[in-house]
């Protein structure tokens, strides 16, 4: 193994000042400033070369510059013969050498390719005996008492050829500064990368407590005792017991594990370190695992704390067998100095790390092991009392009109996770603000719930043909969900364009479930297959509108054949995996083909039962298609009306 430096040691100021790639809550102590030397030098090789290339750049195109505007140098019997034609206009001489500017422009002799001159430079030689003065002065020609091409002293010459290397070198030097501060201000070569890291929050404020969780009480019970080691950690290590070295928080997206993980720091009041794992990788290998050394680092500086890892599915996949993705040295390089630090924990430095992920099926089991994520809590959504309750927490600063039943609200938004119920209430009050209102009403979260579930409406108008189409379309899902015993009850049917839908049925059960039968599912095939059989019954044909349905059909009908032993053909045995192909797993091809024929049989079976029960209760159907056409949403009193069902409602 190779040593590891000692980055206690080596460690500077200036980088403890760095900004790093994760946010602190509750650490009230400030950052060290950060000491002028400790910043990176610049690299004066580099700017010397660019220094000594832009001068070579600059001197060769003064002299070019130079070269190209200089007056045409012609011979002295040409002079002689311009001076003869009294073409000359003006005449500077200084000892032989003279300068002149003609009156109109003249070919330059021998000059190839041919160009013609105005200004010209020649040599008289010192044996002529002609009197240039007195033809020049007979053809009107002026002497001047100055040069005709002001010529550039030494100074001017330097200026010229240095004044463009000095801008290049500011330039440079600018850059440099600014490459620097992005280094500083980035945590490193992430800075480099252009990565734009969220600032430190140490607002006491915006900390939260057990008192902004709700709906989750099993699982605050099984936090608590993290909360209760942190604060009196000598009531444990007296009688030998240490605190989880990790919490593992599982559960579908918008459960709350992150709100729980700040709550359980905001409850112990102790500093929380929170990162996203994918802050930690770059594209330079080493990176991550240098920010995790300095985020272990900073926590224990502050313990008791807790570090919080989201999405730690990220960096913390299985390395290698199926389920890997392929190498990635900076993802694996991550992951194993998590694995470490986490092993460098006693269990005394009152440091407990917690993470998050909805994959947890995926994670390594290194790190997964007791040692290191001691324990797993599963966080699901919430029941029927936890959602009153969750509403009620994002309910507080909302002001509510006197008939807002927070009961009824709770029983229309079965399977709603924390997050869903949250945006809810955040819609409805959007709406009550749109129409003006000073409090929101009940209408404004079913309408919300609506605009959610249903999507927004869209102001399409459909021929009276296919809008009729849509109704029997909508009107033969709601039929059958009416006539199924134990199927979910008919809620709302729509046939006004929502999202890319040209109608809607919603049914949603009367309490909430956790496991379904074979037959519970028959049912949902069979209802999800009631446009299709609408539209076959009374037109004869179908439409491109049943995609959707064929979809949900196709998924549970495999699910039944492979994941839940509902087939007699197949048996009790798993043969379709969450993720990657079957085949990885040993299943052969002459399995995966019985599935799909079971998968078939059960679609074609129950989309006969539809057909039948829709024949059968014709009559029904078109007192449904007629109620839409008038009034094209019904809700759920007025859909059993026009189909002359009565609702029965569950004990």
């Amino acid at each position: 193994m190779s040593e590891q430096p000692n980055h206690n040691a080596t460690r500077s100021e200036a980088e403890d000042d760095k900004p790093k790639p994760w946010r602190i809550e509750g650490l009230t102590k400030k950052p060290t400033p950060t000491k002028g030397g400790d910043r990176p030098k610049l690299d004066w090789r580099r700017i010397l070369s660019v220094a000594l290339a832009g001068y070579l750049v600059t001197f060769l195109a003064v002299s070019l510059l130079d070269v190209t505007t200089a007056p045409k140098s012609i011979a002295y019997t040409e002079f002689q013969a311009q001076m003869a034609a009294q073409n000359v206009k003006s005449v500077y001489a200084r000892g032989d050498t003279i300068q002149g500017e003609l009156k109109s422009p003249k070919p330059l002799p021998d000059a190839t390719p041919a160009t013609e001159y105005t200004q010209f430079t020649t040599e008289r030689p010192n044996w002529a005996k002609d009197d240039p003065l007195a033809e020049l002065t007979a053809g009107g020609a002026v002497v001047r008492a100055t040069p005709i091409v002001e010529q550039r002293g030494l100074l001017g010459s330097l200026l010229t050829s240095i004044l463009p290397m000095l801008i290049l070198i500011g330039l440079y030097l600018a850059a440099s500064a600014w490459l620097m501060r992005r280094q500083l201000g980035g945590g490193g070569v992430g800075g480099l990368m252009g990565k734009k890291f969220t600032p430190v929050a140490e607002d006491e404020a915006k900390r939260v407590t057990f008192d902004d969780v709700a709906g989750i009480d099993e699982v605050e019970e099984q936090v608590t005792e993290i909360v209760d080691f942190l604060k009196n950690p000598g009531k444990y290590t007296r009688l030998g017991a240490r605190a989880p070295k990790g919490v593992l928080l599982t559960g579908a997206p918008g459960t709350g594990k992150t709100l729980l993980a700040r709550a359980t720091a905001g409850e112990a009041g102790v500093p929380f370190f929170s990162a996203s794992a994918a802050e930690f990788i770059e594209m330079i290998v080493g990176v991550g695992a240098q920010r995790v050394r300095q985020l272990f680092e900073e926590a224990r500086k502050a313990a008791p704390a807790i570090i919080f890892i989201d999405e730690i599915d990220t960096i913390g996949r299985a390395r290698g067998g199926g389920r890997a993705l392929g190498g990635n040295d900076e993802r694996e390089q991550t992951l194993n100095q998590i694995l470490t630090e986490m092993d460098g924990f006693d269990g005394t430095e009152g440091v407990v790390i917690m993470a998050a992920t909805n994959r947890a099926d995926v994670l390594d089991p290194a790190l997964t092991r007791p040692g290191r994520f001691d324990r797993e809590i599963t966080v699901h959504a919430p029941d029927r009392t936890g959602r009153v309750q969750i509403l009620q927490v994002h309910m507080r600063k909302v002001p509510l009109a006197p008939d807002v039943d927070v009961e009824a609200l709770a029983k229309s938004t079965p399977g709603m996770t924390g997050a869903d119920l949250a945006n809810l209430v955040n819609e409805a009050a959007i709406l009550a603000a749109k129409r003006g209102a000073d409090a929101v009403a009940q209408a404004d979260f079913f309408n919300a719930l609506e605009k959610v579930q249903l999507g927004v409406a869209r102001h399409v108008v459909m021929p009276p043909d296919e809008r009729r189409l849509t109704a029997y379309h909508e009107a033969g899902h709601a039929l059958l969900g009416m006539l199924q015993k134990g199927a979910d009850p008919v809620r709302k049917i729509s046939i006004i364009p929502r999202g890319r839908a040209l109608g809607v049925t919603l049914s949603t059960p009367e309490e909430d479930k956790y496991g379904y039968d074979a037959d519970y599912l028959r049912g949902r095939i069979i209802g999800a297959l009631g446009g299709l059989a609408a539209e076959q019954i009374t037109y004869g044909k179908t439409t491109t509108g049943v995609d959707s349905d064929l979809e949900m059909a196709t998924a549970i009908a495999r699910q039944m054949v492979g994941r839940w032993g509902m087939s007699d053909r197949i048996g009790p045995m798993s043969v379709l995996s969450n993720e990657g192909d079957p085949r990885m797993l040993g299943i052969s091809d002459a399995t995966l083909a019985q599935v799909d024929e079971e998968a078939r049989r059960i679609i074609t079976d129950c989309l006969k039962e539809a057909r039948q029960l829709l024949s059968d209760h014709k009559d029904k159907l078109d007192a449904i298609v007629s109620a839409l056409l008038e009034k094209e949403t019904l809700d759920e009193d007025e859909a059993y009306a026009a189909a002359g069902i009565e609702r029965t409602t569950a004990a």
